[in-house]
């Protein structure tokens, strides 16, 4: 993992609140990198003294490119931290094509775990990161919408989204997502 240039170099982990079309999103990081990010209504309370819009304006720029279709892959630093099994799946979540969904069980195959189905969905559902690390990509059996951290809205709206940008169609208005997240 790269450094951030824009990174704290205190090594204080940081925050920041990003408004998106799905909602505010809480951003954190360290000095090495994205920590986490938050949908509206998780995480713990918040030190305001380490809010610090500078060091995360790297990450809320990509994911405005990416709500306007711009950007189909992140490319900012991680620091997430997780068990070996839970980073392996982390990083296979990763390989998942824009516009593209697998299943659960396709995902436990392509760690080369097909034994573990419950242990992958598990791990995926504890992405640090979601939409940089594209967990809303990963759908039950026969397509089914499964269980997602910012709820089932949330995924639906960023899989329609990456299917109309991988369909080369233009996005939804942003009022379309806000709407979805408030029903």
């Amino acid at each position: 993992m790269r450094a951030d240039p824009q990174a704290p170099i205190d090594g204080e982990r940081r925050w920041d609140v990003h408004e998106t079309p799905l909602g505010p999103l809480t951003f954190h990081a360290s000095a090495r990198g994205l920590t986490g990010m938050s949908f509206p209504g998780r995480g713990g309370p918040l030190d305001n003294a380490r809010r610090d819009r500078g060091a995360l304006a790297n990450a809320t720029r990509q994911l405005d490119d990416y709500f306007a279709q711009e950007r189909t892959a992140f490319d900012l630093p991680l620091d997430v931290h997780g068990t070996p099994f839970q980073r392996r799946v982390w990083a296979a979540l990763l390989e998942i094509p824009y516009g593209t969904t697998v299943t659960y069980t396709e995902l436990a195959r392509t760690i080369g775990r097909p034994d573990v189905v419950r242990a992958v969905a598990a791990a995926v559902g504890r992405t640090p990161v979601p939409i940089v690390v594209p967990c809303h990509r990963v759908v039950g059996a026969g397509g089914a919408l499964t269980g997602y951290g910012g709820g089932l809205r949330r995924k639906q709206a960023l899989l329609d989204l990456e299917r109309r940008g991988a369909a080369g169609l233009p996005p939804e208005p942003a009022w379309a997502f806000r709407q979805m997240t408030l029903v």
